[in-house]
């Protein structure tokens, strides 16, 4: 019997796109290692033109399929090594083209992400070059200045004559020099006068999505009023008889020598203010806030993450925070604040303070006191007594009184127990419950102290001082604790 005849089986094509479009991609890295290629070129090219790697590999493969149907050989079709580099073109193509159309600035602005010149210092925007230049005009005796700026750093100092004059020191990323000095004329600052209104615009945004950071100092007539606008950028003014009034998102704030009325809204900076002659206002979300000697009142309202500090101010204090509410009349010492103490020298009240998880040390305090906390230690030294309410919760109350003063005192203490340095406060104790009460030396202010959990030590001053002798730091509370780290 004879053997079948068999059909040869149709031979199979090697398909040459995957390897055609691996060097391609070979060869533009290998551009870009040896520096003939600029990475910002190639990455704005690839933004927009990837497709047309997909338009070169369905050639290549309609190519192929046309060859194998004339030969009669089998088609090769994808197979999975070039269904995964498809996936790869595909998904790094979309990614480049979305991250092109993104405003990294505003993204910057909306995000913690602060880092001031981060997309600036990144190479794939091309080299760093750097212009100085610096330009003046008359300033009108009566006029203010408003300052706006998107990124880069303002300085304000005062002037001998009656002219504004602008220091500008400019950074910018650019393919290439010429690009540079293009961006450089297209960018530089505007000063507009309209009346009594001066305003000088850093113009940052002049080359459209090709930004620049330009520090500008400015020196201008003593007496004018300033309003700062700043998006990313630190701000310094001296020397002022004026108002100061500054914006600043991403950027630190300071001044000093102010002798007008000082306003800050900050987001995400820090607040140095030193010597300021009136009111000073602070807002918004604010990292470390610092004040010194300030002749007027104080009012700071907003989210403070790290720590704020006062020291030396005339007149009345006034913190509101998510977990801190402060009201007092003067400060002749210092108040510290950060995530888990508070402690303040020489207040005069009235003091209102609410907060909790914090421990607190109030030395020199004056006047009355309205104190509410939870989950840390309260310590007052009083030097003037006034009416005093004191309720805690898991945490001891200490208070410290002249020796001859005179008051009357109702205690509770529940879960706790109550100590008195002063054989005129009658204390009982029952169950889980301490009271004590009286009037010592001839009565006085009114003190009552609630605390849940907690001891209450109603003690003279003289045991304060004892025992605090031969140490260099104050006396730790007892029960004290460690609070679990919050916002201000």
């Amino acid at each position: 019997m004879a053997s079948p005849v068999q059909t040869p089986r149709p031979r199979v094509r090697h398909s040459y796109a995957g390897p055609i479009v691996l060097i391609i991609i070979g060869i533009v890295f290998l551009m870009g290692t040896m520096g003939v290629l600029d990475w910002a070129d190639f990455g704005h090219w690839y933004a927009h033109y990837w497709p047309v790697l997909l338009i070169l590999w369905g050639v290549i493969k309609l190519v192929e399929y046309q060859q194998a149907q004339h030969e009669g050989a089998r088609y090769p079709g994808i197979g999975a090594g070039g269904v995964f580099l498809l996936i790869m073109l595909i998904g790094f193509g979309i990614a480049a083209t979305q991250a092109s159309r993104v405003d990294w600035e505003a993204f910057g602005d909306h995000t913690n992400w602060d880092n001031g010149d981060f997309f600036q210092n990144m190479h794939i925007f091309g080299p760093s070059y750097t212009f100085n230049d610096e330009i003046s005009q008359s300033f009108p005796a009566t006029a203010n200045l408003h300052v706006n700026s998107g990124r880069g750093n303002v300085s304000i100092q005062d002037s001998d004559d009656n002219q504004i004059k602008v220091v500008i020191s400019k950074r910018l990323h650019a393919r290439n020099q010429q690009d540079a000095d293009k961006y450089n004329l297209s960018t530089k600052p505007k000063i507009n006068v309209s009346g009594n209104l001066v305003t000088l615009d850093a113009n940052t945004q002049g080359a459209g999505d090709h930004g620049v950071a330009t520090d500008m100092t400015i020196s201008l007539p003593r007496k004018a009023s300033v309003v700062i606008s700043t998006r990313h950028g630190d701000v310094s003014v001296s020397g002022r008889d004026g108002d100061i009034d500054i914006t600043s998102a991403h950027g630190d704030v300071s001044a000093t020598d102010i002798h007008g009325k000082v306003t800050v809204d900050l987001d995400q900076g820090s607040a140095q203010l030193s010597k300021i002659g009136a009111d000073v206002s602070i807002r918004g979300h604010a990292n470390d806030v610092s004040l010194d000697d300030v002749a007027g009142s104080v009012r700071l309202d907003g989210e403070f993450m790290e720590s704020v500090k006062l020291s030396k101010i005339a007149k009345s204090v006034t913190f509101k925070s998510p977990l801190t509410d402060i009201e007092f009349s003067k400060l002749d010492g210092d108040l510290d604040l950060d995530r888990g103490d508070l402690q303040a020298t020489n207040i005069t009240g009235p003091l209102r303070l609410n907060t909790r998880s914090k421990d607190i040390r109030l030395d020199g305090m004056a006047g009355d006191v309205r104190l509410q906390n939870e989950n840390g230690t309260v310590e007052v030294h009083v030097n003037k007594v006034g009416s005093m309410q004191v309720d805690n919760r898991q945490g001891d109350i200490q208070i410290y009184l002249p020796d001859k003063a005179g008051f009357q005192v109702d205690a509770t203490a529940r879960g706790g127990e109550v100590q008195s340095d002063f054989t005129d406060i009658k204390i009982v104790s029952r169950d889980d419950q301490a009271t004590a009460s009286g009037n010592v030396g001839g009565g006085g202010p009114h003190l009552v102290l609630n605390n849940e959990h907690g001891t209450i030590e109603i003690r003279k001053a003289s045991s304060a001082d004892a025992d605090n002798s031969g140490s260099s730091s104050p006396k730790t509370p007892k029960g004290s604790h460690i609070p679990q780290p919050t916002d201000n």
